[in-house]
């Protein structure tokens, strides 16, 4: 087989490593790549045999039996690099076999360089992603009550679903603290968490803030335009506080993104798809609100798919203790000031109606350990609504002085029944012992016979 000028010219300039033998696996020609590959020069092994000169080669294999092999990894003086061998056919005959290598690292220095900048786009998109990650999971939320500990067992079991959901509740109950948890436990813990508070937005601004707007889409654009929440939000979570603040004409808009998952940002022509899953939070009715057109019945089912009803502190009195005894660690740490709290002052809070809840009681005590120079913290430490509050409280727990000394004649005259039993005989024994007649003890005793 013989080579023309033009056949050895495109060969040449060819990038892999070209190799070809005849018939009789006589090596008729190398281009400059193959010798660049394989560190061989071509004036070495042209015109011998392929077997000799290249041990271990298999195109003699492919010549013999005209049949390819495709993708042979080889790795001579430590050069690695794959072959792909073909025949060649003239006239139904195989005339001469050709080798093409690409060399290994070539091909892996491409897919590293690759593979580095997924990784660092990756990286990139963690710490712009930092600012959007919540600290706040459902080991977080501080409570020993029954009605904590049912209300964490139910988030955590909706967390897992793939719904919107609406939070309920008072001023300062948690909303936001259990919508982070909900996300920390739900499949999008590794994606954005977005909280906007939509009683602090103008409409207009609220539009913008949420779809985000193109250059030039109304005056004062930021030049380039400004990418929205819900796309800030991809893949995780947008938490929409006080949702019943929002304008009732973007509420449509909003609507729209539940039903469709699309946005279109103001002065976009295009829609953008969209997956986040939205969390909602207020502390109104939505019910009553729509029964005054103030809220579209619509959207309210959209999302409250599941309502979760946060408990007010002073329905949940078994968490008081626990939640003073966490804010008063975090005093410590905040202010290098260890302090307790004395059983008097603790009955004025348990006592207290926690109008601000749980945010109301972290403010009290913070407030407590800066009042006090001791390492107690003292009635007289509190605000003084919450002092004024415990002697009210106080007043309302006097009795009168016959009702107490009825209750505790009754209390010492069973005690000491147990002690000499509860039989007649018994009986009068602990009426000599107490210095009063039989018939004043049946009298006195609420166990009458």
């Amino acid at each position: 087989m013989k080579f023309g000028e033009l056949s050895s010219s495109i060969f040449d300039s060819l990038y892999d490593g070209v190799l070809i033998a005849d018939k009789d696996n006589n090596v008729v020609y190398v281009n400059p790549a193959y010798t660049r590959i394989t560190k061989v020069e071509g004036k070495d092994i042209v015109g011998s045999k392929i077997g000799e000169v290249r041990i271990g080669s298999r195109l003699p294999e492919v010549i013999r039996s005209g049949e390819k092999l495709l993708g042979i990894k080889r790795s001579v003086n430590n050069i690695e690099y794959f072959v792909n061998m073909v025949p060649v056919f003239e006239n139904g005959e195989v005339v001469a076999g050709i080798s093409i290598l690409n060399e290994i690292n070539d091909i892996y220095k491409l897919t590293e360089e690759l593979s580095n900048s997924k990784r660092i786009i990756k990286d990139l998109k963690k710490k712009i992603r930092g600012n959007d990650k919540v600290k706040y999971t459902f080991d977080s939320i501080i409570g020993e009550d029954n009605k904590t500990k049912e209300l964490k067992t139910f988030g955590r079991r909706i967390s897992k679903k793939k719904v919107n959901i609406l939070i309920t509740g008072e001023s300062g109950t948690g909303k936001e603290l259990l919508a982070q948890a909900i996300h920390n436990e739900s499949d999008r813990r590794d994606e954005p968490f977005i909280a906007i508070n939509c009683a602090t937005f103008e409409a207009n601004f609220l539009e913008s803030e949420l779809f985000g707007y193109e250059e030039g889409a109304f005056t004062g654009a930021k030049k380039g335009g400004k990418i929205g929440l819900f796309q800030k939000a991809e893949g995780g979570t947008i938490f929409l506080d006080e949702i019943s603040e929002m304008d009732y004409s973007l509420q449509a808009r909003l609507l729209r993104v539940l039903q469709e998952n699309i946005i279109r940002p103001i002065g976009a022509v295009n829609e953008i798809p969209i997956d986040v899953r939205i969390i909602a939070a207020t502390n109104r009715s939505l019910e009553n609100m729509i029964a005054n057109k103030e809220f579209r019945a619509d959207l309210y089912y959209r999302i409250a798919v599941f309502t979760i009803d946060t408990v007010p502190l002073r329905e949940r009195k078994g968490d008081i203790e626990p939640l003073i005894k966490y804010f008063l660690e975090e005093a410590d740490q905040k202010f290098a000031k260890k302090v307790k709290i004395s059983e008097e002052a603790f009955n004025v809070l348990y006592n207290y109606r926690w109008e601000g809840n749980v945010r109301e009681l972290k403010n009290t005590i913070e407030f407590g350990v800066m009042m006090t120079d001791e390492d107690i913290i003292k009635v007289e430490h509190l605000p003084k609504k919450l002092q004024i509050e415990g002697i009210k409280g106080s007043v309302l727990n006097i009795k009168p002085l016959k009702n107490a000394v009825k209750e505790f004649e009754e209390k010492e005259i069973n005690k000491v029944i147990e002690i000499y039993g509860n039989t007649l005989e018994g009986k009068k024994k602990a009426a000599r012992a107490l210095g009063i007649s039989l018939a004043s003890l049946y009298n006195k005793t609420l166990n009458k016979e």
